[in-house]
């Protein structure tokens, strides 16, 4: 893509605010985490306590009785991080082992389901969607703002580049709207799912995130971390509440910028800061690379059905291509549009799982914009494509995982092929030796920066164009 080309798509967003969340609407949620303990287990009983140690208190074995085999003691994994907010528990449970590919192994097909600014208000849709993640066996990444773990009335704890101190275009929260939230990303978290930041107060346009300096990234990062990990200072009243079971200085490992902006900048922050990848680009559905030395998992351009461009692979950007900036449009119109999501997102993944295998990455908003009809698009997709035969719906982390265990003439070797374009003899020969062909992706090489202009209908002159960055 045209570096003219990215930065328009990516700056087209008109600046949109978003009413902040309150308590109306928020319905308090049991806790659903396992409870954690936080006691250190005692030595077992047994013919080996205290051998060789000297210890006094170790009993001895009655004569003739027969002796029990030396029983391991439990170890606690529990220690609670800085005020309690957060706690180490161990390995994050329920995730896949990342095993390389064998010589001439067909790749699987992965699909990464994502979600901006996750948070759990009135709607519910955090929720429903992990029971959807583990009906369809599919783990996800949620990107959590981290002002949606700030109170109202501690706003001016947030600093932001460029603007005020307590300023946000997204607002921030209340006591139960965190308390849902901690509950939901906790059990998330314990899922299989990956925690990873949508960053703070979602400014874009001439203030935004594209015009801030590294520095200024690093501080956006930094507090972004500091809110998850404060939220018992930072909002009385859930003292009681159970800890997030990690570390986020460890579980944050990629993000995504608000409205695609800042990307390189963010980067340069972020890679000294234990990030892996980021999601901020624009992109084909081609096999991802290295940029700056993380992964770049970037947003992809997909088909918009019965139109004549590509989109991003997103909810905001389908409905931009609809009804434009009105997020509820024509009551009329709105299944019509689900449809045309769905089928565009399954378009894509057919021409990824019967072409080239490149993982396939999805981007939503838990919202119900235009009728709730993009969650139903979303859960339809999930249903449809994670029940096939060599689909794995994974986190971001995993994704990255997998390709760290690679072997780098493999990926580049995948790299070589298009959108769509499937080993022209097959897997097996076009994998079963070393080296990377230099063939392929040559027809497809300016797909991108066509897409962008490909539009002939319904753009307003100076207004974001339906591949530009989402609007929260």
């Amino acid at each position: 893509m045209a570096a003219t080309t990215r930065v328009a798509a990516r700056r087209a967003v008109t600046k949109r605010r978003t009413a902040k969340r309150t308590a109306a609407g928020r319905v308090v949620l049991g806790a659903v985490a396992v409870a954690l303990t936080a006691g250190v287990a005692g030595c077992s009983s047994g013919s080996g306590a205290g051998r060789g140690a000297g210890g006094s208190g170790a009993a001895k074995p009655v004569s003739g009785a027969k002796k029990k085999a030396p029983r391991a003691a439990p170890k606690s994994i529990f220690r609670l991080i800085g005020d309690g907010s957060t706690a180490f528990t161990g390995r994050q449970p329920k995730q896949p082992v990342a095993k390389r590919l064998a010589p001439g192994q067909k790749p699987p097909q992965f699909v990464v389901f994502s979600w901006d600014g996750a948070g759990e208000d009135g709607q519910k849709l955090f929720s429903h969607f992990r029971e959807v993640g583990k009906k369809y066996h599919a783990n996800m990444t949620y990107f959590l703002s981290g002002v949606y773990m700030l109170p109202e009335n501690k706003r001016e704890l947030y600093d932001p580049p460029k603007h005020n101190a307590g300023s946000s275009d997204i607002g921030f929260n209340d006591t139960e709207g965190i308390r849902n939230t901690i509950t939901q990303v906790r059990g998330a978290w314990e899922d299989g799912n990956e925690i990873g930041t949508h960053f703070n107060g979602h400014f874009c346009g001439p203030e935004g995130g594209g015009t801030w300096s590294v520095e200024q990234w690093k501080s956006e990062i930094g507090q972004a971390k500091s809110f998850v990990k404060r939220w018992k200072t930072n909002a009385p009243g859930l003292d009681g509440e159970k800890p997030l079971p990690f570390d986020y200085d460890k579980e944050l490992i990629g993000g995504r910028t608000p409205c695609l902006e800042g990307q390189k900048n963010m980067v340069a922050a972020a890679r000294t800061m234990g990030f892996r990848y980021d999601s901020s680009g624009v992109d084909n559905q081609v096999w991802p690379k290295k940029k700056a030395g993380v992964w770049d998992l970037s947003m992809q351009l997909v088909p918009v059905p019965g139109r004549e461009f590509e989109t991003l692979s997103m909810d905001y950007n389908f409905m931009f291509s609809q009804s434009g900036t009105m997020t509820q449009g024509d009551p009329d119109m709105h299944e019509y549009w689900g449809n045309q999501m769905r089928d565009g997102l399954l378009q894509a993944f057919d021409r990824s799982y019967d072409g080239n295998r490149a993982p396939l990455i999805i981007g939503n908003h838990f919202e119900s914009w235009n009728g709730g009809t993009y969650m139903r698009a979303v859960e339809d997709t999930i249903a449809t494509v994670c029940t096939k035969k060599g689909v794995r719906c994974v986190s971001f982390r995993q994704l990255a995982d997998w390709l760290d265990v690679q072997d780098p003439e493999t990926l580049a070797k995948l790299g070589t092929l298009d959108v769509g374009q499937a080993p022209e003899k097959g897997w097996a020969a076009f994998l079963g030796g070393a080296g990377a062909s230099g063939a392929g992706r040559t027809a497809g090489a300016d797909r991108v920066h066509a897409s962008a202009g490909a539009d002939k209908a319904g753009h307003e002159p100076g207004g974001p164009h339906p591949m530009a960055a989402p609007g929260r």
